[in-house]
C-alpha cells in the first residue's frame, strides 16, 4: 500500500498516512488519524477536496467532460436506455434484461399511489406556494405513513423502499402543480409508463382526452435519467448527512429536496429563464454579452459553466440535441427559444466565453426544453427532483451498507475569543 508522509515543521514529527487506491480519478490520502498524531485538522472550504465516503455509483471527470453511471457514459443511457432501466441500474448494479425490467415496471406501478391521508396536507398550503415547498413536505409526511422503512434488514426491504419513494414523488410532483392551479387532483393511470403517466396527471382533466406525444416522453425521459444522479453533490451529500444520523430514509430525501430548491444547485434552470425573460429580445443579447464580460458589471450570464465540468457539460450536449428535435418535431418556436439560441451562438465562439471553459451547462437547455414541453417554470426544480430521487435513494442505501460509516460530524477553524474567565 501507498503511503505519504507529512512533516511537522515546528516538531519534526513525521507520520506516515496510507494512500488508497481508485478505479477511476484521484486516489485518496486515509488522514483518520491526523489530529490523533498531529493535533491537527484539515482545513477545506466547501469539502472541495475531501472524499467523505467510498462509493461505486457514479463518476465525474469535470476535465473531460464524462460522467459514468455503474461505468456506463451518460450519453449512452440518455440515448438507448429508458429512465427506470437507469434506475434498476443505480438500484441494483445492472441495466435489466427483459424479464427483470418487466418486473421492475410491475412493482413500481401500484406504488405510485400514496395514502389517501397524504391529500390533507396539501389543504394547508396556500395556492402560491412554492412547489418545492409543498413536495418536500409531503415527502417528509410519507415516512410517517411508512414507519416501517426506519429499520431496513434485508436487501430486498431496501429495494421495497427505494421503488415506493421513486414511483410515488411524480405523483406528490403532480399533485402539487394541480394544488397550485386549484385544478382536482388526477390519480395515476397504471397502464401509462413512468414518465407518459406523469405528464398525464399534469395536464388530465375528468372525463377529457389528454394528448401526450412520444417525443414529449422520450424527452422528458431523458431529462430524468440526465439529472439521476451526479455524484456527492450538495442535495445527495445532505442526504448522506442526515441519513448518518438513522433518520428515516425518506426524512434524508425530504433534506435533499430542500438542498436542491437552491438557486446555486437545482434551482439554477429557474434563473436561466429568468434571465432570457430579462433580455427580452435577440436584439438586447450584444448588450448583455458586453455586460457579462465588463469585470465592472455584477451581472453574471446564467447557465454557463460549472463547478465541476471544465469541458463541455456531457448533459448538456444530449439535452441541446433533444431540444432541438422538439422544436422540429412540434414546430415550437418562441420568443425565448430564440433569446436562448442566440446566447449560446455567441457564448460558444466568443474567446471571453471559450478561453475560461464557460460552456452552457445542463441548466441553460433543461430550463429552455422543459419550456418547450408546456411545463411551468416553478415545476422546473421539481422535475428534477423525481429524476434525482433514485440516486439520492441508492446513495442512502450505500451508506447503510457501509459498515464502517459514521455519523457526519465535519470539524471546524474557531477564530473566536478565548476563555474568558
Amino acid at each position: 500500500m501507498r503511503t505519504v508522509t507529512l512533516t511537522d515543521n515546528e516538531t519534526k514529527k513525521q507520520i506516515d498516512f496510507n494512500v488508497y487506491e481508485s478505479t477511476l480519478g484521484n486516489d485518496v490520502i486515509d488522514i483518520s488519524t491526523l489530529n490523533k498524531e498531529m493535533g491537527l485538522f484539515t482545513y477545506d472550504n466547501g469539502f472541495g477536496m475531501t472524499a467523505g465516503c467510498t462509493s461505486d455509483i457514479t463518476y465525474i471527470d469535470g476535465a473531460k467532460g464524462e460522467l459514468l453511471y455503474r461505468g456506463y457514459p451518460i450519453e449512452y443511457l440518455a440515448s438507448n436506455h429508458s429512465y427506470l432501466e437507469v434506475c434498476h441500474l443505480l438500484l441494483e448494479g445492472e441495466l435489466p434484461n427483459s424479464e427483470q425490467y418487466a418486473q421492475f415496471q410491475k412493482d413500481m406501478r401500484i406504488k405510485r399511489y400514496p395514502n389517501e391521508g397524504i391529500k390533507k396536507i396539501f389543504d394547508a398550503f396556500p395556492d402560491h406556494a412554492h412547489p418545492m415547498a409543498v413536495l418536500s413536505s409531503t415527502v417528509s409526511a410519507l415516512s410517517a405513513f411508512h414507519h416501517q422503512h426506519l429499520d431496513i434488514n434485508s436487501e430486498a426491504e431496501y429495494q421495497d423502499m427505494a421503488k415506493r419513494i421513486i414511483a410515488k414523488v411524480p405523483t406528490l410532483a403532480a399533485y402539487t402543480f394541480r394544488h397550485s392551479k386549484g385544478y382536482p387532483l388526477i390519480y395515476p393511470d397504471l397502464d401509462r409508463y413512468f414518465t407518459e403517466n406523469f405528464l398525464y396527471m399534469m395536464r388530465a382533466f375528468p372525463a377529457g382526452k389528454t394528448e401526450i406525444s412520444q417525443i414529449e416522453v422520450d424527452a422528458l425521459d431523458a431529462i430524468f435519467t440526465l439529472h439521476a444522479d451526479h455524484e456527492q453533490n450538495a442535495s445527495t451529500s445532505t442526504v448522506r448527512l442526515v441519513g448518518s444520523t438513522g433518520a428515516h430514509p425518506y426524512a434524508a430525501i425530504s433534506a435533499g429536496i430542500n438542498a436542491l430548491w437552491g438557486r446555486a444547485h437545482g434551482g439554477a434552470n429557474e434563473s436561466v429563464i429568468d434571465q432570457l425573460m430579462l433580455i427580452g429580445d435577440v436584439s438586447n443579447v450584444d448588450k448583455f454579452i458586453a455586460k457579462a464580460k465588463d469585470p465592472n458589471d455584477d451581472f453574471k450570464l446564467m447557465g454557463f459553466g460549472h463547478r465541476v465540468y471544465k469541458n463541455f457539460d456531457p448533459r448538456a450536449k444530449v439535452l441541446k440535441k433533444l431540444r432541438d428535435q422538439l422544436q422540429n418535431e412540434l414546430g415550437i418556436s418562441s420568443k425565448l427559444i430564440e433569446v436562448a439560441n442566440k446566447v449560446e451562438e455567441i457564448a460558444l465562439t466568443d474567446e471571453y466565453f471559450v478561453s475560461r471553459n464557460l460552456y452552457p451547462n445542463i441548466d441553460f437547455y433543461s430550463g429552455t426544453l422543459l419550456t418547450a414541453l408546456g411545463i411551468e417554470r416553478p415545476m422546473f426544480t421539481p422535475i428534477f427532483v423525481i429524476g434525482r430521487t433514485v440516486g439520492w435513494i441508492a446513495q442512502w442505501i450505500e451508506q447503510k451498507r457501509d459498515k464502517s460509516s459514521k455519523i457526519v460530524r465535519p470539524r471546524q477553524r474557531y477564530v473566536g475569543p478565548t476563555r474568558r474567565i
